[in-house]
């Protein structure tokens, strides 16, 4: 039997501790460690007998764990990342894989350089549902891609704006939460060139914004449309709609919708229509349930962590890749803040 693989965490806040549940759970790894500077993290640590340092670099030279997975806030990122690459440790880095994309295209550089692999976790790509639904593009069941929809609509307790980060330029659900639904989109669907946006503030008046509307246009001429909101009773998000997470409570809602020439498929309740015989708006549309297996996509992350650390799998959300999601994303607010068309590849040629 192979040696099990020594993995630390670095951040030990509430994606942190699920990495950390999902290593003590794994027969082929163990927890080497917690970085984190807060007493909470270090009296979590110290219940479970587990090394506990308030630098990660004290982690990496004093614990030499075989990978160390990134759970800190946005703006660490970088800096965490680039300190695994000197040190020869392979890193699993929450998203945004940084907060800036310039900051990103630093990495990448650095990361050629060294050649230490990177993955980043954008998780959701690792879900059944998500390499189902690109699966239904991909075939032409949809036949031309036309339209899209994604909707990510909740209520988040008051509380969680306690955390003085989630308040900050930085913190709001565009770069904390879109950006997964933008990267499910680019994976699904294709990529995306070019955006318009407003946003909103208006409920809590904090820094960040509360809401936001925007227009996609995809590299295979669809066009889609997205809309977040923190700040509402709501079933459509992904949260909610595809039993990921059993903390929240699952609705039977769609917070997707993908429509092309031959067929639509609303995602993730995975109904497909399209006509069974002669199209047209007043013959019968059948439906049809497309079933994917079920597992826990933050567990075959790990795996697939594991793999890569191994050598055995290339990672499958590389930093490049991610960096093109960021760029989505800072298009967005760019758009948001001139009132102009914003293209990812501007964002990425004024970076450089």
């Amino acid at each position: 039997m192979s040696v099990p693989r020594r993995i630390a965490v670095a951040g030990a806040g509430l994606i942190g501790r699920r990495h950390i549940e999902l290593i003590n759970a794994s027969p082929d790894c163990v927890l080497a460690g917690i970085a984190d500077p807060s007493p909470a993290a270090k009296e979590f640590a110290q219940t479970r007998t587990t090394p506990w340092h308030s630098d990660h670099r004290t982690l990496l030279a004093q614990e030499k764990p075989d990978g160390l997975i990134i759970a800190s806030p946005n703006a660490l990122h970088f800096q965490m990342v680039l300190d695994c690459a000197q040190a020869g440790v392979p890193a699993l880095i929450e998203k945004p894989v940084t907060d800036t994309v310039a900051a990103a295209q630093r990495l990448c550089a650095a990361i050629r350089r060294t050649g230490v692999p990177m993955l980043v976790g954008h998780h959701r790509r690792h879900n059944p549902i998500i390499k189902a639904a690109r699966e239904t593009v991909a075939t032409g069941k949809l036949g031309q891609l036309t339209a899209v929809v994604g909707l990510w609509l909740l209520k988040k307790p008051d509380d969680y704006f306690d955390v003085a980060w989630r308040r900050e330029h930085g913190g709001g659900p565009l770069l904390i939460n879109l950006i997964h639904d933008i990267d499910n989109l680019r994976f699904i669907c294709g990529e995306i060139t070019e955006v318009q946006a407003l946003t909103s503030n208006k409920v809590r008046g904090f820094a960040v914004e509360d809401t936001a509307a925007l227009l996609l246009r995809f590299a295979n001429g669809a066009l889609g449309t997205a809309t977040v909101s923190d700040a509402t009773p709501a079933p459509w998000s992904w949260e909610l709609t595809s039993g990921e997470n059993t903390a929240y409570p699952k609705r039977d809602q769609p917070c997707y919708i993908l429509s092309g020439t031959a067929g639509s498929l609303s995602v993730p309740n995975m109904e497909l229509w399209s006509y069974a015989r002669e199209p047209g708006w007043h013959a019968p549309l059948s439906r049809e349930t497309i079933t994917p297996p079920a597992f826990d996509p933050l567990a075959e992350q790990l795996r697939h962590f594991l793999a890569v650390i191994a050598g055995h799998e290339q990672p499958l959300i590389a930093v490049e890749d991610a960096m093109g999601t960021l760029a989505v994303v800072e298009a967005v607010s760019e758009a948001a803040r001139t009132g102009q068309k914003i293209s990812p590849g501007q964002i990425m040629e004024q970076a450089a």
